[in-house]
């Protein structure tokens, strides 16, 4: 298990002074945390429907270079988007945060990104791959030596945020996907908690290849059928679908949608943020990972008993399950995953008392985004109890009646005075990882 409370008697606070984003937007891509509430506060979808529905970040050169424009040339020709995306992110939070890592702010920081797919890493791939050493002139084989290094390995955000940041510290990417960044989320608390480091950049990132996407649409109306009939104990019920409009927790869920982009949150100490004058959105109490120990690589078990196990990992003896009256989910619209989020919080709250529970999920707004999910759940989490207001389940207009808790559905929010929440992630295989967060004073 992976993360517990782990608070010593010299553990330090770790808190969130800044938030940014690179995620679709319904006319412009949202950047700002203002620009995230204004959508996730209404329900609003920011996905476009071209044979299949899909999160696209409409980024231009411009925006990109107004926000960015540190880059030599020479390298940024050849980012790739999840490059820019990351970037841009990490340069939104720490605007946000009030930070400046031209003038050396981040010298120092942990930069941690999480990636899980590698849609963006194959075209410079296949480019050196490909190429045949006896025809390419010098020149174009430095152009495609620049790219590939920059970009064939997942690595890739890492590598050139710790260029653009001249940072000396901790850099590293993980891998869990749509966990990775929340995995980081604790990698980074602990960090501070443990005092290696004062200031935690957590960067999710991931590009899905919409190509790729329209020809799994393709295939698996093709295989549905022979799929239905091998199909074992613990696989999936149903294959994913993308040309219906995705709908966590209501009775017509049975797709998922995907999305592009990135989300950036920055951690720090208590005291370095109280000492440079940094205002908290709240804290990162707590997280931890479990995985279902099941054989089959693309099962989960539905009842949820290690999505417990890390809710409880993040309670330990300090804090009540009573105490949260509010978790953010990450059900994608697949009934197997809200299935497993049912049978987990009810277990948690009991029959009786996950009535009371509001449990909303935002993934309808901008896609299944993958790695970024962990940072963007710990962020629009963080601006909910900042304002006490819950966000709608977006596309959520009837809910399903197995669901026992109430996933707010509609397009308004709803009033919640509340210090501390959760929210979830998850990976195929089983994974699970649960985030405990606090307002800033919470204790």
């Amino acid at each position: 298990m992976n993360g517990t409370a782990n608070r010593g008697p010299h553990s330090q606070d770790a808190v969130v002074t800044g938030m940014g984003f690179c995620l679709p937007g319904p006319v412009r891509p949202v950047f700002t945390a203002e620009d995230l509430w204004r959508v996730a506060s209404q329900g609003v979808t920011c996905l476009a429907q071209d044979d299949v529905y899909y999160g696209s970040v409409q980024l231009t050169d411009q925006m990109f270079n107004e926000r960015v424009p540190d880059v030599p040339p020479f390298f940024s020709a050849h980012y790739t988007n999840a490059h820019k995306f990351g970037l841009l992110s990490m340069v939104e939070a720490c605007n946000d945060a009030d930070l400046d890592f031209r003038a050396g702010d981040l010298t120092k920081a942990a930069l941690l990104v999480g990636r899980g797919g590698v849609d963006a890493n194959i075209d410079s791939y296949l480019s050196i791959l490909r190429a045949d050493a006896q025809s390419t002139s010098p020149m174009d084989a430095m152009e495609m030596f620049v790219a590939a290094e920059q970009a064939v390995s997942p690595s890739d955000v890492a590598l050139v945020q710790g260029a653009l940041t001249r940072s000396s510290g901790p850099c590293f990417t993980v891998s869990c996907g749509c966990a990775s960044s929340a995995v980081q989320l604790g990698i980074a608390r602990r960090m501070i908690a443990e005092g290696q480091v004062d200031i935690a950049v957590v960067t999710g990132v991931d590009i899905f290849n919409v190509h790729l996407i329209r020809n799994i649409q393709r295939l698996l109306r093709g295989a549905q059928s022979t799929y239905d009939a091998i199909r074992s104990d613990g696989m999936p019920t149903l294959l994913p679908s993308f040309d219906a409009l995705m709908r966590p927790y209501d009775q017509r869920a049975d797709c998922i949608n995907h999305g592009e982009g990135s989300a950036t949150v920055i951690l720090e100490s208590r005291e370095h943020a109280d000492r440079r004058g940094g205002h908290p959105y709240g804290q990162v109490l707590a997280q931890a990972t479990t995985r279902d120990g099941l054989a089959n690589p693309l099962a989960c078990d539905d009842t949820g008993s290690q999505l417990v196990t890390a809710v409880r990992s993040c309670l330990d003896d300090r804090w009540q399950i009573e105490q949260v009256p509010y978790v953010h989910g990450g059900s994608d619209g697949n009934v197997v995953v809200t299935a497993f989020e049912v049978n987990a919080v009810t277990e948690l709250y009991g029959p009786a008392a996950v009535q009371d529970l509001l449990m909303t999920s935002q993934e309808g707004c901008f896609g299944h985004n993958g790695a970024p999910a962990g940072c963007l759940g710990v962020a629009l989490t963080l601006l909910m109890l900042q304002t006490g207001e819950v966000c709608p389940t977006t596309n959520c207009e009837q809910p399903a009646e197995n669901v026992p808790f109430d996933p707010v559905p509609g397009t308004q929010t709803r009033p919640l005075d509340f210090d501390y929440a959760l929210s979830f992630n998850y990976q195929v295989g089983g994974v699970k990882s649960a985030i405990l967060l606090g307002s800033p004073e919470a204790s």
